[in-house]
């Protein structure tokens, strides 16, 4: 079920500035024939440049649901303008909650704006920070990056939002949870507010903003809408068109899910049965704690299943090495903490086990 509401027209025409149709542009890196529902709705109100809130679960497609009016925003900009301006920082900034979720935009983001001459630069930690310096000094169009690492070269100028006028955040609901609200508002002090939208929706039509000079556009995406996010959509949206993909706090209907009772002493012999089921991989185990993950990688490494380790003690060669083998098909199962499974992105996945018993009730849906 899909729901939009918000002031003004919303028109819902799956289309491109100058006509022509998304689908057409992009059909093989869709992979798919027709848009998701998150992305029939965002997309058309996003080339609007309306404020957007997206209510929607991870694998919806809403990743390429705010990176597409990104792209055409930045790509109506006159190209003598993106050329010159580049000293000035980019035009778009990406805030996710994780490394690997901003590697995995930023993976969309350079698949999506190649053919447009469009670059993207992550920012995260565990990687050098003079290397990603020199990239943000080369000029690119859009940032991603995780709030830590980007305070840090905000303050060490290596990087200015001085010309910043799309404000994205991903996964709103999780930066909250790992308590990075202070830093993202402190983020967003960075981003001018002189192109900010007037809180009436005359004034905001009636005023002429020539070329580049435009209304800053801010889109958020979250899962569920708690008081902290409420609080962040109130401050730095205006007027924004709220799109619900199903049912807020509602688990994905794909999901088969189980539950299990058993006690502590239980756990391990019940997870070797569930293992010895046949279950063809890849899997992706979930545990709270980074001990848990080395002790359960150590015990499946002595027996017939293929394992690694994924936990945010890990440099970031080690987590990339990691991912890469699972999503290569040399190892079968992926043994991580819930801090780092955020933007985790393996095709095929065929069972997920929360090994220990979630945080919250919505914890790793």
């Amino acid at each position: 079920m899909t729901h939009v509401i918000g002031s003004g027209k919303c028109q819902f025409l799956l289309r491109f500035v100058g006509s022509t149709t998304i689908l057409t542009c992009y059909p093989r890196r869709f992979n798919r024939s027709e848009p998701t529902p998150i992305q029939r709705q965002a997309i058309p109100i996003g080339l609007q440049n309306r404020d957007v809130i997206g209510i929607a679960e991870t694998g919806s497609g809403k990743t390429a649901a705010f990176l597409i009016p990104l792209l055409s925003w930045i790509r109506s900009l006159p190209t003598a303008d993106r050329s010159l301006d580049a000293d000035n920082g980019p035009y778009a900034l990406i805030l996710a909650p994780t490394r690997e979720l901003v590697q995995q935009i930023e993976k969309e983001a350079i698949k999506f704006g190649k053919p447009l001459n469009i670059t993207a630069v992550s920012i995260i930690g565990g990687v050098s920070r003079e290397g990603q310096g020199f990239k943000l000094n080369l000029g690119c169009q859009i940032v991603i990056g995780t709030p830590g690492r980007l305070i840090d070269v905000l303050e060490n100028r290596y990087l200015t939002l001085q010309q910043c006028t799309y404000v994205v955040m991903d996964e709103a609901d999780r930066m909250i949870d790992m308590g990075f609200e202070a830093d993202v508002k402190r983020i967003l002090e960075y981003v001018p507010v002189t192109n900010q939208k007037p809180d009436d929706e005359l004034a905001e039509y009636t005023k002429d903003f020539a070329s580049k000079h435009k209304y800053r556009q801010t889109v958020m995406f979250t899962a569920t809408m708690k008081p902290a996010i409420e609080r962040l959509a109130r401050t730095y949206l205006r007027r924004p068109a709220s799109v619900y993909i199903g049912s807020i706090g509602k688990p994905n209907e794909r999901v088969e899910q189980n539950i299990i009772m058993c006690s502590e002493n239980e756990k391990r012999n019940k997870l070797f049965e569930i293992l010895g089921r046949g279950i063809v991989p890849p899997i992706i185990i979930f545990v709270n704690h980074k001990k848990t993950v080395d002790e359960l990688a150590k015990v499946l490494d002595k027996t017939k299943y293929h394992s690694c380790a994924l936990h945010g003690g890990k440099n970031q060669q080690s987590r990339d090495f990691a991912l890469g083998q699972v999503e290569q098909g040399k190892k079968d199962i992926l043994i991580a903490t819930d801090v780092v499974g955020r933007g985790i992105d393996i095709q095929d996945v065929s069972l997920v086990i929360n090994y220990d018993m979630t945080w919250t009730i919505q914890g790793k849906q």
